[in-house]
């Protein structure tokens, strides 16, 4: 009996707060060819630094992400020229475009205040990311490797820790 009744209360309250609705989380279908080993770069609390590593006028090689103070491992390789942004205590990933064939081709980062993050070469066909949700940001992202950056998508929604400074949660 006790046990039936924990059911319906863990029922009601996932039912209650449902992450897969629009209006808190959305996903951008992967672009690329989709080839390779299968990566997903997350982490706890808000994302507060951007990685990319980019051939030479080229593609794109890895990412990596810091959630508050700590890197996350890379996604591909670390090979050919970094690219770096450390976002700001108000800031939030908010959109991602570029260009894919094969590979990520080029990819560009986009914040709530307007900064960017570009690495790669723009050749190839055009992606554009962004939440549906116009709250939300970027949370993590997935996709395949092969030697370079085969396929991203990316999932966002709508974060409830206070933005902080440098990382550092608000109290």
């Amino acid at each position: 009996m006790i046990f039936l009744i924990f059911i319906a209360l863990l029922t009601g309250t996932t039912l209650a707060y449902d992450w897969h609705d629009p209006q808190y989380y959305s996903f951008s279908p992967q672009v690329g060819s989709g080839k390779g080993l299968s990566y997903a770069i997350t982490g706890k609390g808000r994302i507060t630094g951007v990685r990319v590593w980019e051939a030479r006028n080229s593609f794109i090689y890895g990412f990596q992400f810091r959630y508050g103070h700590t890197w996350t491992d890379v996604a591909g390789r670390e090979l050919g020229q970094k690219q770096e942004i450390e976002l700001f205590d108000d800031e939030a990933i908010v959109a991602i475009s570029g260009k894919y064939a094969h590979n990520i081709q080029s990819v560009v980062f986009t914040t709530n205040l307007g900064r960017s993050l570009f690495a790669g070469r723009p050749i190839g066909h055009s992606f554009n990311m962004y939440p549906e949700n116009e709250n939300a940001e970027l949370r993590f992202i997935s996709g395949r490797f092969q030697g370079a950056i085969s396929s991203m998508g990316t999932h966002w929604a709508l974060v409830t820790e206070p933005y902080g400074t440098n990382g550092k949660y608000l109290q």
